[in-house]
């Protein structure tokens, strides 16, 4: 899919909720403010950079596919949004990353303290917001996301450097650290519209899926992607001593050379070899067999949603699922 495409495909997602997500802008615009100058000049460079706001995107569309009409919908996205803004300020400096979508990260401009800290705002002035909305059940769904998504994080910690993390090890990690906040998202679009437990359940099954097959991506990208177009740093999983599915299956079904090469490079995160490694994964397949899991995970979304009554919104939702594994960024 090209870029133009999938900016296309982007923009007809998200134009038939666009209303909602102005909405949304405005509250993350509120919140972000704080009366220390360098909380609002870090957190506004982040939340300015942009990215897909697909997590917030998915509050939106799962309330308005079950015929929400209020405006709670708008604060429990912006929330998702700090949520996932404050992992991103902390992951960059556990990564040591110095470029996210296309800019330099906040803790390479402002240093590592500072983005911890002010990922700490955003975490607690999300849990502010939560509050005000008076619904335990919005809370317990969220704390409990908060709460995996640390663990997930500390799961990929011990997974660094790892050369003989499993397939099912890795998986966890997706399932924290990404597939998590993706769950609880659709999880609260659905909640928020009065939807009843098995469809609250469905709607949670289709995020986790949807979350799943973009990390499945995300991590095929780290490889054979392009860094103006993937907005990081091509390689940064090698360098960080990741051991992800695509290095998992080669680790599984390459040569013995192959297998040496990949457990070198992850016990001493060697980005020298990258061109070495791509070559391996690529002529072993384990892209293609990564990219397919992706799409058997946008599946399993899809049908999570089948009984889903018709409308612009599912129909959204579906394109979201096709989207998550046909695109470049």
């Amino acid at each position: 899919m090209s870029a133009a495409t999938q900016n296309a495909t982007q923009n007809t997602i998200t134009q038939t909720i666009a209303a909602d997500m102005d909405a949304v802008n405005s509250v993350i615009r509120q919140r972000l403010h704080s009366e220390v100058s360098l909380v609002n000049q870090i957190a506004e460079y982040i939340i300015s950079a942009g990215g897909k706001r697909i997590r917030p995107v998915l509050v939106l569309l799962v309330a308005n596919a079950y015929g929400y009409k209020g405006v709670a919908h708008h604060e429990l996205a912006a929330v998702v949004e700090f949520i996932h803004t404050a992992t991103l300020l902390h992951d960059d400096v556990v990564d040591e990353s110095s470029l996210r979508r296309g800019r330099a990260t906040a803790n390479a401009l402002f240093g590592n303290a500072a983005s911890v800290l002010v990922g700490d705002f955003l975490y607690s002035r999300s849990f502010q917001m939560m509050v005000s909305l008076n619904n335990m059940r919005v809370m317990q769904i969220l704390s409990d996301a908060t709460n995996v998504i640390a663990e997930g994080e500390v799961l990929q910690l011990l997974n660094m450097h790892d050369p003989d993390v499993t397939r099912e090890r890795y998986l966890q990690v997706i399932r924290s650290k990404t597939a998590k906040l993706f769950e609880a998202a659709a999880e609260l679009g659905a909640l928020v519209a009065g939807a009843n437990d098995a469809q609250i359940a469905a709607a949670g099954e289709y995020g986790r899926s949807l979350g799943t097959a973009f990390q499945l991506i995300d991590d095929v990208l780290d490889y054979a992607g392009d860094a103006s177009e993937i907005g990081k740093n091509v390689g940064d999983d090698l360098r960080e001593g990741k051991p992800t599915l695509p290095l998992i299956y080669l680790m599984e079904n390459g040569t013995a050379e192959q297998r040496q090469l990949v457990r070198s490079c992850i016990e001493n995160g060697d980005e020298e070899q990258f061109d070495a490694v791509l070559s391996a994964i690529t002529s072993s397949g384990a892209l293609d067999y990564t990219r397919e899991q992706a799409v058997i995970a946008s599946r399993r979304a899809a049908d999570a949603i089948a009984d889903l009554p018709d409308s612009v919104y599912k129909e959204s939702l579906l394109q979201l699922a096709h989207f998550s594994v046909h695109r470049n960024h």
